[in-house]
């Protein structure tokens, strides 16, 4: 059965740090995450200890979902409803909401983080589709060093895109290929590793951590979901929302189908060589998008979907 969460403040002292165990967890936030929570927990649930998945402001199958997995998963997936309603990144509400009210996507997000029991973490959402065998390699680093020590071991994916009607081939979208710049990833908790307020998002806990660029272990199916997955900023109560003109680029967006094309468009410059020797975030994103001619050499989207994703999960993606 599902935890309730309701009017929590969260604290530094939630997160248990000498009860936490040795292993990784991974935590959730979904709202209306129904189109791909499935794929996103079966293609992940293998690799860690545990994935706890917190629930707010669903009115799809969400619930539904989690409460069938949980059956089936039993104490490796753990539910938990917060009912506070919680105002999205980009809107007013996010802006002017204090980070410990329970309205807060920084008090969620803490709040979420809490209720793992390992002592490795990272955050999941609902439309992260794992690519196996790289994921099980960083896991295993992980489990073999006993922990992330003092380094966020920050991932990356590429954004799928059918275009903007969602009906045509498999691809990655040109105006945003590529998902995660150092903002999500492994690492140890401790108590002042949370997240804080910005007013335009949460912050990614980050307190004495240096990024180190780990790989590309998921496919991001984002714009693939209903809205091209701006559902959830609730755009039309806030027009002045970065996410409303985020949507516009997006809308207009082409297609790469070839990864090679876009390693050789993405290729770090002499320039972004040498401003990553000076700046951690930086840093990554050079290392991420150097990497990317390697990982992919040869490969078109379609294939190397298929390559490196569970093949009873294929048609999630595939089957469109």
């Amino acid at each position: 059965m599902a935890e309730t969460v309701t009017g929590h403040v969260f604290k530094p002292a939630d997160l248990k740090i000498g009860q936490r165990e040795p292993g990784i967890s991974a935590f959730m936030r979904i709202r209306n995450g129904a189109a791909f929570l499935e794929a996103t927990i079966r293609s992940h649930i293998a690799h860690f200890d545990e994935i706890v998945a917190v629930h707010n402001r669903c009115t799809d199958a969400t619930p539904d979902i989690l409460a069938r997995l949980a059956g089936e998963f039993g104490g490796k997936l753990r539910v938990v409803h917060y009912a506070d309603p919680v105002h999205p990144p980009g809107s007013d509400g996010h802006a002017n909401t204090a980070p410990d009210d329970p309205a807060s996507m920084v008090n969620y997000s803490n709040v979420a983080m809490a209720r793992t029991r390992f002592r490795t973490v990272t955050k999941l959402d609902d439309d992260h589709l794992a690519l196996d065998a790289d994921l099980a390699g960083t896991v295993a680093m992980l489990r073999q060093k006993s922990g992330a020590g003092d380094t966020l071991f920050g991932f990356s994916g590429l954004n799928l895109w059918r275009g903007v009607d969602q009906n045509g081939p498999l691809s990655v979208m040109a105006a945003d290929p590529v998902s995660g710049g150092g903002d999500i990833g492994f690492f140890d908790v401790r108590e002042d590793r949370i997240f804080t307020h910005d007013t335009r998002f949460e912050r990614t806990p980050r307190a004495g951590l240096k990024r180190r660029f780990c790989g590309y272990l998921y496919w991001h199916l984002k714009y693939l979901k209903p809205g091209l997955g701006f559902a959830n900023y609730d755009l039309e109560a806030n027009p002045g929302s970065r996410f409303g003109r985020k949507r516009q680029k997006v809308r207009q967006s082409g297609a790469i189908t070839s990864l090679d094309e876009l390693a050789r468009t993405i290729a770090p410059s002499p320039g972004r060589r040498i401003a990553g020797m000076v700046d951690d975030k930086r840093r990554f994103v050079v290392a991420r998008d150097a990497a990317l001619g390697s990982r992919f050499a040869g490969q078109d989207v379609a294939e190397a979907v298929r390559a490196s994703i569970r093949p009873d999960l294929a048609a999630t993606i595939l089957a469109q």
